[in-house]
């Protein structure tokens, strides 16, 4: 695959990954730690406690991991994981409200990208509950990655291999498409996935589809397809026809976290998500840095 020079640049400094330690939290775990693995970024995992009860034994085991991936050998020493180019801080934070104590961090560092597992129960996504995703909307801005619950994801917690051959990327006018666009080409490029195909989906006329630039990517094509219908039943019945991978969706900065995702097309595609969804804020470093390479 060529090496765009904008693209061999990480944009990726910090990657933040809340954790409540249940399964869904060990997928997403996976998916944060190659995204720090590539970008050779910062990882913080954070888990939330009411009585600081929990174990340190109970996070995920960073080097176990990366020697179950075949990049370490057995019985690593710690410093072994910084000379893969990645700094792992694990926190416990005392509070009997974990998005609260989320909020608290984000808003004293910095952090590019978030990756957390939802829970899709009752039609409810625990971490966008309206009680936590107004002031969480006003507090960040960062691209973040969702692992829905029962969802294997497109990095094998295995062996840490990727399988990202389809990408469903739905536009329209507003937000604006691009960052979307660049955010899924550089993931392909970074995560040296060889061949595939990026589908962009306008819900509407035709005539109505915003005009995008597509980043050439050997061994990937891009398809635009325009369907009608309910913009959301529209976007989740072709993710399921196309077997994708991932949904890329550009967000509105001017609400900060997801656009506040609650009762939007980026939520409401979320619950019903046959795979992860990177929501891309149209607003802050990391969405100039992608609007930049378009450019």
């Amino acid at each position: 695959m060529p090496k765009p020079k904008s693209m061999s640049v990480s944009i990726l400094r910090n990657v933040f990954h809340p954790s409540d330690f249940s399964p869904a939290s060990e997928v997403a775990f996976a998916h944060a730690l190659k995204a720090a693995l590539i970008a050779k970024a910062d990882l913080t995992i954070l888990h939330v406690s009411s009585d600081q009860g929990a174990n340190w034994m109970d996070f995920p085991g960073v080097r176990s991991t990366l020697e179950r991936w075949g990049l370490l050998p057995k019985n690593s020493p710690r410093a072994a994981v910084l000379k893969l180019g990645i700094n792992v801080k694990k926190i416990v934070a005392k509070h009997s409200d974990p998005v609260r104590s989320v909020l608290t961090y984000l808003n004293t560092h910095t952090t590019d990208l978030i990756v957390l597992a939802t829970d899709q129960h009752a039609g409810r996504v625990r971490w966008l509950d309206k009680s936590v995703a107004e002031p969480v909307a006003r507090k960040s801005r960062q691209m973040t990655l969702f692992i829905p619950k029962g969802v294997d994801g497109f990095v094998s917690a295995g062996d840490g291999s990727v399988s990202l051959k389809s990408i469903l990327i739905p536009v329209a006018s507003s937000p604006p498409a691009q960052p979307a666009i660049q955010a899924a080409a550089r993931i392909v490029y970074r995560l040296n996935s060889p061949t595939g195909l990026f589908t962009i989906l306008h819900v509407g006329e035709e005539e109505e589809m915003p005009t995008v630039g597509c980043p050439q990517l050997t061994g990937w094509q891009w398809k635009k397809t325009t369907r009608k219908g309910e913009v959301i039943n529209v976007i989740l019945q072709t993710a399921r026809e196309i077997s994708a991978d991932l949904i890329v969706m550009s967000t509105d900065g001017r609400n900060g976290f997801l656009d506040a995702l609650r009762g939007t097309h980026s939520e409401r595609v979320l619950h019903g998500s046959p795979c992860p969804l990177l929501a891309v804020p149209t607003s802050g470093f990391v969405a100039s840095a992608l609007q930049a390479e378009s450019d």
